[in-house]
């Protein structure tokens, strides 16, 4: 009688249900591969205490329903579509918070399809892996330092075209301007260059000299400002 509990509705004598104890091993170990994989990408890294307890949840997650799917090929059709149309209802996430997820989902499908072994074995290596490539600092720009982003305010009455090329190209190897917009009800305008600075450090020496041209109107640099560092 209690294991009638465990047997689905539409059920034939052909279906493969899975044991209680089974279905809590294969559970209980999702969980504590979720607590690795959190473990190990709270290493060096920054991050919300949202996002980490979602990553130690997801493998469990897939887990289940992975078990569910148990050799249908219907409902295994049905669950892949539910999982394209899935997104997070926040701000995008960057490459490394995609690549946790999508490492604690492999993982809890792989739990889900019974080989623990081959489960925690994913996740320890590829978890230590994640966390080494933190440690080094893989794929950081020697010359981050160099790449700035730089924010002029001028008035509006100020040709803008070529006033600050030379000072520019003095203190940098490369700038390009990549907007202007008005500001203050449009009595004044705010250009932003990409800069690649010739030497760090120099950020004091040439604010000084934009300064004389702008009417000692606002001017910030600030860490470059890509989109495309995130992904």
């Amino acid at each position: 009688m209690f294991a009638d509990l465990f047997r689905g509705l539409f059920d034939t004598d052909m279906t493969t249900v899975i044991a209680p104890s089974d279905f809590l091993l294969c559970v209980g170990s999702a969980l504590v591969i979720g607590l690795i994989l959190a473990g190990f990408y709270m290493y060096r890294t920054r991050y919300t205490r949202s996002f980490v307890a979602t990553l130690a949840l997801l493998p469990a997650v897939v887990c289940v329903v992975i078990m569910m799917v148990n050799g249908n090929v219907g409902t295994g059709v049905a669950v892949a579509g539910a999982f394209s149309l899935v997104r997070f209802r926040s701000v995008p996430g960057s490459a490394k918070e995609i690549g946790a997820i999508f490492l604690a989902m492999g993982a809890g499908l792989i739990a889900g399809m019974g080989y623990l072994g081959y489960a925690f074995l994913c996740t320890i290596l590829l978890g230590f892996a994640s966390a080494l490539f933190n440690r080094l600092d893989f794929g950081a720009r020697q010359k981050a330092g160099l790449y700035k982003t730089l924010h002029i305010t001028i008035p509006e009455d100020l040709d803008y075209t070529d006033v600050f090329e030379p000072i520019l190209k003095e203190y940098t190897s490369d700038c390009e301007l990549t907007q202007v917009r008005t500001t203050n009800m449009g009595s004044l305008f705010r250009l932003t260059y990409n800069l690649t600075l010739n030497r760090v450090g120099q950020e004091k020496e040439m604010i000084d000299k934009l300064r004389c041209r702008n009417g000692n109107l606002e001017i910030s640099v600030s860490r470059q400002e890509t989109a495309i560092s995130e992904l």
